[in-house]
């Protein structure tokens, strides 16, 4: 991906498109800042707006009735929130929540709407990474099935690493188990295993990734499977700035 493009946006995804047409785009482009927990979207409702992510990252959750639902996807700064627009649904089939607060570009739906039909390089590009956000639902769906706790839990603080673009963040075993559908008391034997093999600190909410390669290890080969397909498929992500 064009370096250039990626220092103008802070985002990887759209710095695969030309620049001149990159530059054309940034006009229709909102700089908002995202907070903590904030509700971008809600599932069966009419999303207003695109969202591309610079320093904030955001939780894809499918709802289920009777439950609080339940995370299928992560978006950060090498992807989008409000892909469904590429097949002209402008019905959010998901809740998109603010898990990291940070910056993040926003356009107006009807906006991106009208720049897919008038731009067939933004339409392949983001094709693209429609093919991979379904191949990524349906990973998560068979990890969520067949892959114990532990391996889950190590993945998911893996991602979250990535997209925080730090090693170290904030998060509660409330969420955690909200997150990854499971009980609470399962969320903390887990994190204790990873702790006990001094591969992650946790004090206060604070969680610490002291071995990433150790993680990596200790994750279940999902995480592998997802970041080669979106290498396979968009390029190799720009190398991880820091915080």
């Amino acid at each position: 991906m064009p370096d250039s493009s990626q220092s103008t946006t802070g985002n990887q995804l759209l710095a695969g498109l030309p620049l001149p047409l990159l530059q054309r785009l940034l006009g229709s482009f909102d700089p908002v800042a995202l907070r903590l927990a904030q509700v971008l979207c809600t599932a069966g409702e009419r999303m207003r707006y695109a969202y591309f992510p610079t320093r904030s990252f955001i939780s894809l959750i499918a709802p289920l009735e009777g439950h609080t639902g339940l995370e299928v996807g992560l978006v950060g700064d090498e992807g989008m929130v409000g892909i469904s627009l590429m097949l002209g649904i402008e019905v959010a089939p998901m809740h998109a929540l603010v898990q990291g607060a940070g910056a993040a570009w926003r356009m107006e739906s009807g906006a991106l709407l009208k720049e897919l039909r008038r731009s067939p390089p933004l339409q392949r590009l983001l094709n693209r990474y429609l093919y991979v956000t379904l191949t990524q639902l349906a990973q998560t769906a068979a990890c969520t099935r067949y892959h114990l706790v532990e391996p889950r839990l190590a993945r998911w603080l893996l991602m979250t690493r990535d997209r925080a673009h730090a090693d170290e963040f904030y998060i509660t075993h409330t969420f955690l188990s909200q997150m990854l559908g499971v009980r609470r008391a399962g969320i903390t034997r887990a994190a204790v295993a990873l702790r006990k093999r001094s591969l992650i600190r946790y004090s206060r909410g604070v969680l610490t990734v002291l071995d990433r390669e150790g993680l990596e290890e200790a994750a279940c080969s999902c995480y592998a499977t997802s970041k080669d397909d979106y290498t396979r498929v968009l390029g190799k992500p720009a190398a991880p700035r820091r915080r």
